[in-house]
């Protein structure tokens, strides 16, 4: 069964359960779906009719309208660039460089101060809206940038609009971008994180930029484009891959807009993929602990899905999946490394059903070149002939 369309949409963290080798990253127990269905139960009825509830046994449906399944993780990660970059055929190894214990180097951080003429303050593994305010007043009366990290392999540099304009912070970025290319400074991607508002009412806008470092090979992304077919991406997905792989770009405020974005392409005529993500998950619930709001954000994402099927063509084939776990009742405020979602839903489909857990996310990758007729990731197996 072949598609014309596929639309790859990724719920950004939304775990379903700890990953095999969740001990090696102190992350045992771990399960975003589950926990926030424990502590905050909401109906979903149309991501339940899809399976995706059956994946924590929290219901056994048994007459779906998709295939459902988990994926392993097996890249050296649990962060957005490396569950990604797996999806799309690249396992990632040896991890990229965390400063989450003590900050970034001295050399580093004066180097950009040099280069940006700007003094930096913070150097810290922060909460972004918990530095913002702690910070935000002193950034904005010396017009300083806020550099922090996290868990995460990244160097962020928050700044007021108003004081540091976003085409300044930008080649900022673009500054530390290439600073930290360096072996021993190679994060995996540096993060504008402009606010505005004033102390004690700091909001961070939507024009977030990411700058990540390329793909150390091609990508299904790649192969896809190199063969003229279309690669939309919606959402993050160009910063992810630094723009290797994709023909067209739309950024998003939050979810709303990405899948108000989503619905708006598939009116379209193209051929090829249309991935999105949909990040609100994570940098909004998962990392500020809010099972409340991460509930509601699923419940909000549900509510959209008979929309989002009815504008699929005959030969669509929509697959929802996640990129890591982002457990908003476990301890610290860190990814956790979880299985994640696999949903699998068309018009064509006769008779859905659960299908055998994924050995990596890069299947999912090597079912969409499969579907193609493109070059297979090195990693991955197609499971597209078990879709009838």
């Amino acid at each position: 069964m072949k598609f014309n369309r596929i639309f790859l949409v990724v719920l950004d963290s939304l775990g379903v359960g700890e990953a095999i080798d969740a001990n090696k990253f102190d992350d045992v127990g771990a399960s975003t779906l589950g926990h926030i269905l424990e502590y905050n139960p909401i109906d979903y009825p149309n991501l339940e009719k899809m399976g995706f509830l059956n994946l924590v046994n929290y219901k056994n449906i048994k007459n779906t309208d998709s295939y459902y399944t988990k994926a392993h993780p097996k890249a050296n990660g649990k962060d957005t660039l490396t569950g990604h970059l797996e999806m799309m055929g690249i396992r990632t190894l040896i991890p990229f460089k965390t400063f989450t214990k003590d900050g970034f180097p001295k050399e580093l951080i004066e180097e950009l101060e040099k280069q940006s003429g700007r003094k930096i303050i913070g150097n810290c593994n922060a909460s972004g809206t918990e530095i913002i305010e702690r910070l935000g007043k002193e950034q904005m009366e010396t017009g300083a940038l806020i550099v922090y990290t996290s868990a995460d392999s990244v160097l962020q540099i928050a700044a007021h609009e108003e004081i540091i304009p976003l085409e300044e912070l930008y080649k900022i970025c673009e500054i530390a971008r290439k600073l930290t290319l360096k072996d021993e400074w190679k994060v995996g991607r540096i993060i504008a994180r402009p606010y505005v508002g004033t102390p004690g009412n700091f909001v961070r806008t939507p024009n977030r930029h990411d700058y990540a470092l390329d793909p150390v090979s091609d990508t299904v992304l790649d192969n896809l484009k190199n063969n003229n077919y279309d690669v939309i991406s919606i959402g993050k997905i160009s910063d992810i891959f630094n723009n290797c792989g994709i023909t067209k770009s739309t950024k998003t405020k939050d979810n709303l807009d990405g899948i108000y974005r989503i619905i708006e392409t598939e009116k379209l005529d193209f051929t090829g993929l249309c991935f999105a993500n949909l990040n609100d998950f994570d940098s909004k619930y998962g990392h500020r602990r809010n099972i409340k709001g991460y509930a509601e954000a699923i419940k909000e994402f549900d509510d959209y899905i008979p929309t989002i099927k009815d504008n699929l063509r005959d030969d669509d084939l929509l697959m929802i999946v996640a990129d890591h776990g982002n457990d908003p009742s476990y301890k610290g405020t860190d990814h956790t490394r979880e299985n994640i979602p696999v949903l699998i839903y068309s018009r064509k489909f006769k008779d859905p059903k659960h299908l055998k857990e994924l050995d990596c996310f890069s299947d999912i990758g090597a079912t969409i070149a499969d579907n193609f007729n493109v070059k297979l990731p090195d990693v991955g197996r197609s499971f597209l002939g078990k879709l009838k």
